[in-house]
């Protein structure tokens, strides 16, 4: 089963909550990318508690992409957070993270940054509930897919058969597809589902529907 999920990458939560509402009434899981300025070239909306007080019943994945991702963690273990996702270049306590997450049933996911080898996700790849390949420099939104992310999928996949592998970065109905057939089952996207003027059309191309 393909999931596509639709990714906001913005500074203020003003943003955020537009971009929630809009994609709201046709998914069930948004990806919110966090960032403090430490992992990433700019800062991105980053305070837990304006997502603690929306009414919704999305499910939300949050991307931290900053240093010492176990420092921040627990305000981000809210009832309506549901997937966390750490970088592997970012800590040294991902056993710790996934011990958290776990205690308070959530998942975690462990991703890898665009320049980083595919390889040092192997130990971790039955410890954690789901691996991203982070296909675009770690920051704004809006980037080009780099096609060498494609092998990380293909040797991930083979490691991990029957896991959950995502990839964040660059997602068209093009390069959707790509991923797909290298071995991913969860794509997340920003620029084509908020560019386009339907919403759920542009939720099937990713798919691969239309």
């Amino acid at each position: 089963m393909i999931e596509i999920i639709p990714s906001i990458n913005e500074k203020t939560w003003k943003e955020v909550a537009r971009k929630i509402r809009r994609v709201e009434p046709f998914v069930t899981w948004v990806h919110l990318d966090v960032a403090d300025g430490t992992f990433t070239p700019n800062i991105l909306w980053n305070n837990p508690f304006d997502l603690y007080h929306l009414p919704t019943d999305l499910k939300f994945e949050i991307h931290m992409m900053e240093d010492d991702p176990e420092v921040h963690l627990p305000a981000w273990l809210m009832p309506n957070v549901k997937r966390i996702i750490v970088h592997y270049e970012t800590t040294t306590a991902i056993q710790h993270i996934i011990d958290e997450c776990h205690a308070h049933r959530t998942e975690v996911a462990l991703a890898i940054a665009d320049p980083t080898s595919w390889t040092v996700l192997k130990p971790w790849r039955y410890k954690v509930d789901m691996l991203q390949v982070l296909s675009v420099p770690a920051g704004s939104a809006g980037q080009h897919f780099r096609s060498h992310n494609l092998s990380k999928i293909k040797h991930l996949r083979a490691y991990l058969p029957d896991g959950k592998i995502e990839v964040d970065g660059g997602m068209n109905p093009e390069t959707a597809r790509e991923a797909i057939r290298a071995g991913a089952n969860v794509i997340v996207a920003a620029s084509h589902i908020f560019n386009h003027k339907d919403i759920p059309q542009a939720l099937a191309e990713l798919h691969g529907d239309r």
